[in-house]
């Protein structure tokens, strides 16, 4: 039940999300590079390997997204289905900490999953009993660095069980599974927008400590969790549509 000033603070943001929730969002936003796309495999590949460099300036993001793009081509599950280590020897990419061989390494992950383990949507969708996906998100890390790797290349995935908020990862999944006709893809049918957590960072953790969302000062997996069970009072079916009203006032007003 929702009443008071709960209820104003849920208006205020149904409102704020039916504002940001526009395909005005997707044209500053990395998610406008998998929008280019319009092959399941394609958007999810292309979508994973954008969410994982996602931090700093979003022009940035998407100007490093573009060069994935040239590297990947018309079809990036083509790609990674076909590459030889000639082709993965010609790639030249950076994005802040995140570098060739780490780019390498993913693909040839990458390449593993969707060989061997039926995609990512099947590999995120195992044994899905929780009630949060931080389980299936630990489960997938050992799968992805199931290959032979340098350690350092593991900063690149968070780790809830290192209590990381896993950011990018709980971009990545709103992108997959909420299907909001808009912005988010919803191309993953296994997994419920109930179970999502928002994707927190310095935007979304800022307003939501001002409309207080949040009581904690770290931005960490205790963090989200808090601000997930406030987020699902307001909508139990899709919480993390309200990932569009805190960043949105985060980042375009001042609030």
């Amino acid at each position: 039940m929702v009443n008071g000033f709960n209820k104003e603070l849920k208006d205020l943001l149904e409102h704020k999300f039916n504002l940001y929730n526009s395909t005005n969002f997707i044209i500053e936003d990395p998610i406008s590079i998998p929008h280019a796309y319009n092959q399941k495999e394609d958007i999810e590949i292309i979508s994973f390997l954008i969410s994982i460099i996602s931090w700093g300036n979003r022009k940035s993001i998407i100007k490093s997204g573009n060069k994935l793009r040239e590297i990947l081509g018309l079809s990036p599950i083509d790609f990674i289905m076909r590459f030889k280590e000639r082709d993965l020897k010609k790639i030249d990419f950076v994005h802040r900490t995140f570098n060739k061989f780490d780019l390498i390494y993913f693909l040839k992950s990458l390449k593993n999953i969707y060989k061997n383990h039926d995609g990512l949507e099947n590999v995120f969708s195992k044994n899905l009993n929780d009630e949060f996906m931080y389980n299936n998100i630990s489960n997938f890390r050992k799968i992805f660095f199931s290959l032979n790797h340098e350690k350092r290349m593991e900063k690149h995935i968070s780790n809830p069980k290192k209590n990381s908020a896993c950011k990018r990862i709980n971009m990545f999944l709103r992108w997959m599974v909420r299907n909001d006709g808009v912005v988010d893809f919803g191309i993953w049918k296994k997994i419920k927008p109930s179970m999502l957590s928002c994707p927190l960072d310095v935007h979304t953790a800022n307003i939501g400590r001002k409309l207080n969302l949040i009581s904690r000062k770290q931005n960490d997996l205790k963090t989200v969790l808090e601000l997930d069970q406030k987020l699902r009072s307001f909508d139990k079916n899709d919480p993390v549509k309200y990932d569009y009203a805190l960043f949105g006032m985060g980042v375009y007003e001042k609030f």
